[in-house]
């Protein structure tokens, strides 16, 4: 496992680092993306072998207490930082606190801007659910040769603007590995086929914790039914507290602090002494 000091000069393990993302180009290896959001999550991913994760960047801190080695990238929300002060300010707090990388969806003057600082950039194409006004609806984006052709252009925009990856989400399989074998970007796959060089899923998807399952995830748990038999039980157990609150059963003796007999007599005669 690679050693390497971490942007704010700790000397960590990783279990893949940007180097080693940009050796996976034409190696047919594949590693995994997926989401946490908290020390468990963090924690469960690394367990599992799981090598990155993508979390919001005010919870960097708290994924980095569940793992020292996942490959952390900080997302940088639209409203969190706006202007480019909030953005490098918001940037260098997250790389610094212990992520290793950080995406955006913004412009290409954003990323260009981080870039120039060292900071690594993930951009996000395809399927930008925040933009998606633009494109009409919830869909695939890149289904005829034009609309291919314009996503394309927009990721060499993106190479030259100084980014190291790309999210690639709900491309056409066949799209992404034509890209995918043109691109110095390291391409992450988010429903967009098995030819990008990172495979991600969210987390809520493959635990099975979705209200809704996207087309292009799958669910390997069933952690819905775990959580709703938690429910069902802290209802029954407060129910039934109710219950034998309201009937006088609890407290019973056995729950209850004791006084000797002779300190509450004591404790009485003084209570009277006050009257």
């Amino acid at each position: 496992m690679p050693r390497i000091f971490d942007f704010g000069g700790r000397e960590v393990e990783r279990s893949v680092t940007v180097a080693g993302l940009r050796a996976l180009k034409g190696s047919g290896r594949h590693v995994a993306q997926v989401t946490a959001e908290t020390a468990d999550e963090a924690a469960a991913a690394e367990a599992a072998g799981i090598e990155m994760v993508v979390c919001r960047a005010a919870n960097v801190a708290r994924v980095r207490e569940g793992s020292r080695r996942v490959f952390v990238t900080a997302a940088l929300g639209f409203a969190d930082a706006v202007t480019s002060d909030e953005v490098l300010r918001t940037a260098f707090t997250a790389i610094t606190t212990g992520a290793d990388a950080v995406i955006t969806g913004r412009g290409h003057e954003t990323v260009r801007m981080l870039a120039n600082e060292q900071i690594p950039v993930m951009g996000h194409l395809g399927f930008v659910p925040r933009k998606s006004t633009w494109v009409g609806g919830i869909r695939a984006v890149g289904k005829t040769a034009t609309e291919a052709l314009d996503l394309w252009d927009r990721f060499k925009r993106l190479e030259d603007a100084g980014a190291f990856a790309v999210e690639c989400e709900i491309i056409p399989a066949r799209v992404m590995e034509e890209i995918n074998r043109r691109t110095g970007l390291v391409t992450v796959s988010l429903g967009s086929g098995p030819a990008a060089d990172v495979v991600f899923l969210f987390t809520s998807d493959i635990s099975g914790e979705s209200a809704r399952l996207p087309r292009h995830a799958r669910a390997w748990g069933n952690l819905a039914a775990l959580h709703k038999a938690v429910r069902d039980a802290r209802v029954e157990a407060l129910s039934e507290f109710r219950q034998e609150v309201a009937g006088g059963s609890y407290p019973a003796e056995a729950e209850l602090a004791g006084i000797a007999d002779g300190e509450l007599e004591t404790f009485r005669q003084q209570l009277e002494a006050e009257r």
